[in-house]
């Protein structure tokens, strides 16, 4: 698995992914595909852009053609990234969400069967499971139950790729993880929204009560397991990945609060999203089990360097929190906050 094709890798996973292989092997080739879309962002990744072991090509994973002449010149493994990936923008724009998690990845597995790609691996999620209970877990044989236009597009792709391995005999995985965390993220997402509103001692917009429940996962503990995955799994296998750290919303916001010393009247809490899972958990023994992977970050440490990272990565996130990511802030947050945020760019300014 030297050559590898990145889908999505100017986004948060990817990106992490691509720094995670460079620092390890000293022998692969990467070629990074992207649309570089909203959350694409070509910073993640300007130190390793003259590294002669890494390309990047901006082009839309649902134009066959082009990915189809790509593909052609031989890779050993894909891993699909490429995504839309906000509930809350699925809820907005579903059609996109069909259009590139479902068209795109049938697009990538076409050109993969045409031109014997030897690894498919399809990174998923765990909200194709839907919602859960207080009690219990989530194993690779639950029955998939979407809640969102988000994870309902997720589901049909992960079908999608699960048969063309079953028909057409394509070496495909599926991974499905929690929610992830670390540096690069977008600022939509929960962590790096509460990190950045507060360091500007801006409002922290809580969904509903704040109770719902979600397992954290490192992106770096991720970034292993699928490359432990694209080396050693075999083809078929579906893997839950999860950091075993269940936490609820309120209390991530709450820990962000204490860390950067910052008071707890910041919090807003505002109208819960339409159908909105309550919690998410899932059971990870499968991938340890199979393929000896576990995750290495705790919660706390993980946290603490997240948090210091943004907190010395201002240049990176500032020029984010403006233009087009404000008008959708306003959108989702303006009327329950009072009135619209300043861009946050002002502030530092």
């Amino acid at each position: 698995m030297n050559k590898i094709l990145v889908t999505g890798g100017a986004g948060f996973i990817g990106s992490n992914f691509i720094h995670y292989l460079l620092e390890r092997y000293d022998n692969c080739h990467i070629t990074n595909v992207d649309l570089l879309t909203y959350a694409g962002n070509l910073d993640n990744l300007i130190n390793i852009s003259n590294d002669p072991r890494y390309q990047f090509i901006k082009a839309d994973i649902v134009d066959f053609n082009v990915i189809s002449n790509l593909i052609s010149q031989g890779f050993d493994a894909i891993i699909n990234f490429a995504a839309e990936s906000h509930v809350d923008r699925s809820i907005e724009a579903p059609g996109i969400f069909v259009r590139t998690n479902v068209l795109g990845t049938q697009s990538l597995l076409e050109a993969a069967r045409r031109y014997g790609v030897k690894k498919f691996v399809q990174v998923s999620t765990d909200e194709v499971y839907g919602s859960l209970g207080q009690e219990g877990y989530f194993t690779e044989a639950a029955s998939l139950n979407p809640s969102s236009p988000y994870s309902a597009s997720k589901t049909a792709a992960d079908h999608l790729v699960l048969a063309y391995g079953h028909t057409f005999g394509l070496p495909v995985n599926v991974t499905r993880c929690s929610n992830n965390y670390g540096p690069y993220q977008f600022p939509e997402k929960l962590i790096p929204l509460m990190i950045t509103n507060t360091l500007a001692d801006k409002p922290l917009p809580v969904y509903g009560d704040g109770m719902n429940v979600r397992d954290w996962l490192h992106v770096n503990d991720h970034c292993c397991a699928i490359d432990i995955v694209m080396r050693k799994a075999k083809p078929g296998e579906i893997y839950n990945i999860g950091g075993n750290n269940e936490r609820t919303n309120i209390d991530i916001v709450k820990t962000i609060l204490r860390q950067l010393n910052k008071p707890e009247s910041l919090i807003k809490f505002v109208q819960d999203r339409p159908g909105h899972d309550r919690r998410y958990a899932i059971d990870s023994s499968k991938i340890k089990q199979d393929l000896g992977w576990e995750p290495v970050y705790t919660f706390d440490c993980g946290m603490a360097e997240t948090i210091e990272w943004y907190y010395t990565n201002v240049d990176w996130w500032k020029k984010i929190k403006s233009g087009e990511y404000m008008n959708y802030y306003n959108r989702m947050y303006g009327k329950d906050l009072g009135e619209p945020p300043v861009a946050l760019l002002e502030v530092f300014e």
